[in-house]
């Protein structure tokens, strides 16, 4: 019987061989990534953030994604490119933003060939088995509030996207590190006690990128989905007043139906999925500034039964 282990039983040297040299079969739940790299930084990531999930040693295990970042010189210039199974769907991207296009790239092959469900752009957590979206566009400190939220008690099923099910409502977890960007590094880190931080990329065209390692709690229940009842619609604008306003349903079903990235995969068996999820969720606008205020908004909210 092969006996599991986690990443972290690696030392980062021992990691950096194996990736180097046929590479390594992750649980990164609900998939197993078999992830290959030659490049320092990409096993630094990965024990940094990935230590605490479980490094696959059967070779039986069925592999939903074979990925790797390499190193090419273009034009007297060292980059990293991304594959998947030889395919190549990115333009290489500077050398030192080799994690940060692993996680990009671990995004796409997820939303772009994961069509069991439906996949819709936003960040869900949930608490005491009612999960929250909050769909949102760049810029709009999501991710921040996603993170703060996942330190402050809920549980994290992605920062990036909502695994709806279109047969039974529920969301499935996918608890990935947390992308952060800019300034939120700094807000989110002093907050961020007993997690781990990946690599920094800086210039990238996000600006500076970080990773925070997922919470405990919720990489050990990515195997219990949840039911989404609310969706919220977070825009943080410096010096603002909490506020918040109902969002129109018809209005939210469009937002939802607009950020999918398959629901033409899906047809009207996914539009019936995104407009029974509004049907019977609380739809709200919610702009702030402070994220304690932010916070207290969300304790209140899912005090209410």
């Amino acid at each position: 019987m092969i006996q599991t282990k986690k990443l972290s039983a690696l030392s980062t040297e021992q990691l950096a061989q194996e990736l180097a040299h046929g590479g390594v079969l992750l649980r990164v739940p609900p998939f197993v990534m078999h992830i290959t790299s030659p490049i320092p930084v990409v096993a630094q990531g990965l024990r940094a953030l990935y230590g605490e999930h479980e490094l696959v040693r059967d070779p039986a295990t069925f592999t939903d994604f074979r990925v790797s970042v390499r190193s090419e010189w273009r034009f007297l210039k060292r980059v990293c490119v991304f594959e998947m199974d030889g395919f190549k769907p990115f333009t290489p991207l500077a050398y030192g933003e080799a994690f940060a296009f692993l996680e990009w790239g671990m995004n796409w092959c997820i939303t772009s060939h994961c069509h069991n469900w439906l996949t819709i752009h936003s960040a869900v957590l949930e608490k005491n088995g009612r999960a929250v979206l909050l769909p949102a566009p760049p810029g709009s400190g999501k991710s921040t509030l996603c993170a703060a939220l996942m330190l402050h008690g809920w549980r994290l099923l992605s920062d990036e996207m909502a695994l709806l099910d279109p047969a039974t409502g529920l969301v499935t977890p996918a608890p990935r590190p947390v992308s952060l960007k800019n300034a939120s590094i700094e807000v989110i880190r002093p907050r961020a006690q007993g997690l781990n931080f990946g690599p920094v990329a800086h210039d990238t065209l996000k600006g500076t990128v970080a990773h925070m390692q997922v919470s405990a709690d919720s990489l050990a229940k990515a195997h219990v989905p949840a039911l989404p009842a609310w969706v919220v619609f977070p825009k943080y604008v410096k010096g603002a007043l909490l506020t918040v306003r109902d969002h129109p349903k018809s209005q939210a079903l469009v937002a939802l139906a607009s950020n999918s990235f398959n629901h033409h995969v899906h047809g009207r068996t996914g539009f019936e999925a995104v407009a029974d999820l509004i049907e019977r969720c609380a739809c709200h606008d919610l702009e702030y500034a402070s994220l304690e205020d932010a916070l207290g908004w969300f304790d209140a909210l899912e005090a209410q039964p």
